[in-house]
C-alpha cells in the first residue's frame, strides 16, 4: 500500500465513462450528500496520488475530493489506436463529464497540474457549467493560435530534441525509457528543476546508471508506488496527450478566440520550466491572461519553487485551494 494510503482516510472506485472506458478514482471527505465536491486533475508522470496531501487537507475542512487517474494512467483504462486520436482533449473532457454524472455531481471545483491543468481549462471552455471555480496549478490557459499548430510552434521555438517534439514518434520515447528503467524515467523527470526546457537527445538521456536524487518531498515508498503503476502500463497513455495537441487544436477551432467564463486562481513556481516559457511571463502579468480568462481572481508566484508544486509545497498550496473556494460556498 502507498505511503499514507489508509483505506479509512481514501477510498477507491471505478467508474464507466466515455464509450466504455473505465477509470479509476480516489476519493476522500464526506460521501456525496452535500458536501461541496473539487475534482483534482493530475499530470505527466503522475497519477491520482499526487493529489494526496491534499485530499486529507481538503477532506479536513469539509469538501468531498476526488482524484481520478486520467485515461492511460495508472488504474483507469488506456484507449488504442493511432498515437494520439483517443486522447484528445474531447475524449478527455468527455470522461470528466461522465464521471461527474456518475458521482451525481452538477457543478464541481476543480484544482489541476500540468496536463491536468491544460485538460481543466478545456473543461472550462467546453463545459463552463459544470466547473464552480478553478485552481489552475503550473499551466497557464493558452488560448488557440489559429496560425500554427501548437507542436509546430514549439518545434520552431526549441528544436527537435525538444521533449514534446521527441514524443511525437510513437515508440521512440518509450524506447528510450526503457531502457532507462521506469524509476530512473520518475527520478529524472521529478526531480527536474531547472527554469527551462527539458531537452532529450536522440544520442540518449543519460544511462541508467546515472545517480538522481530524489527531491525531499519525494520518498522512496512514493517512488515505488508511482513506478509500480508505470510499470504495469508503460508511459504509452501520457505519452499520448502530446501526440493529441495538434489534433486537438484541428478539434478545437470553433473556440478560437473564446474566454474562460469561470472564477480562477492561478499558482505557479519562479523555478517551474513552464515559467520561463519565452513570453509567459509577459502573458500572464502584463494583461494576456486576464484578457482571456476575465474572473482571474489571483496569480501566485510560490519563490523557489520547482513544476511539481503541489507535492513539493503541498500545506501552501492545499491553503491556496481551501481558501480561493471558499468564497464561493
Amino acid at each position: 500500500m502507498a505511503a499514507g494510503d489508509d483505506q479509512e482516510a481514501i477510498r477507491h472506485r471505478t467508474v464507466e465513462v466515455s464509450g466504455g472506458v473505465r477509470l479509476h478514482a480516489a476519493e476522500a471527505g464526506p460521501a456525496a450528500g452535500g458536501a461541496p465536491t473539487v475534482l483534482l486533475l493530475h499530470g505527466f508522470p503522475e497519477l491520482w496520488y499526487a493529489w494526496r496531501h491534499q485530499m486529507r487537507a481538503l477532506a479536513a475542512a469539509g469538501y468531498r475530493a476526488v482524484a481520478p487517474d486520467l485515461r492511460g494512467y495508472g488504474d483507469s483504462d488506456a484507449p488504442e489506436g493511432a498515437a494520439g486520436e483517443q486522447y484528445t482533449a474531447l475524449h478527455v473532457v468527455g470522461d470528466l463529464v461522465a464521471l461527474l454524472d456518475a458521482l451525481g455531481e452538477a457543478r464541481v471545483f476543480v484544482a489541476a497540474h500540468d496536463w491536468g491543468a491544460i485538460i481543466a481549462w478545456s473543461l472550462c471552455l467546453l463545459r463552463p457549467d459544470r466547473v464552480r471555480a478553478l485552481v489552475a496549478l503550473s499551466v497557464a490557459y493558452a488560448p488557440r493560435n489559429a496560425a500554427r499548430k501548437p507542436v509546430d510552434r514549439l518545434r520552431a521555438l526549441f528544436g527537435d530534441d525538444y521533449y514534446i517534439c521527441r514524443i511525437q514518434e510513437p515508440g521512440a520515447i518509450e524506447a528510450e525509457f526503457a531502457r532507462l528503467g521506469t524509476e530512473q524515467v520518475l527520478r529524472k523527470l521529478l526531480s527536474y528543476r531547472t527554469p527551462g526546457p527539458i531537452f532529450i537527445p536522440k544520442s540518449g538521456w543519460g544511462s541508467p546508471d546515472d545517480q538522481v536524487q530524489l527531491p525531499s518531498w519525494v520518498t522512496e515508498e512514493d517512488l515505488k508506488y508511482y513506478a509500480s503503476k508505470f510499470d504495469k502500463t508503460g508511459f504509452t497513455g501520457g505519452l499520448n496527450y502530446y501526440r493529441a495537441m495538434n489534433k486537438t487544436w484541428e478539434l478545437t477551432s470553433p473556440w478560437t478566440g473564446a474566454e474562460i467564463k469561470v472564477p480562477v486562481k492561478f499558482i505557479i513556481g519562479d523555478l517551474d520550466m513552464t515559467y520561463h516559457t519565452p513570453g509567459i511571463q509577459d502573458f500572464i502579468h502584463k494583461g494576456g491572461f486576464k484578457k482571456f480568462v476575465p474572473l482571474l481572481d489571483d496569480v501566485v508566484v510560490m519563490k523557489d519553487v520547482g513544476h511539481f508544486i503541489n507535492e513539493e509545497k503541498p500545506n501552501e498550496v492545499s491553503e491556496h485551494i481551501i481558501s480561493f473556494i471558499k468564497k464561493f460556498n
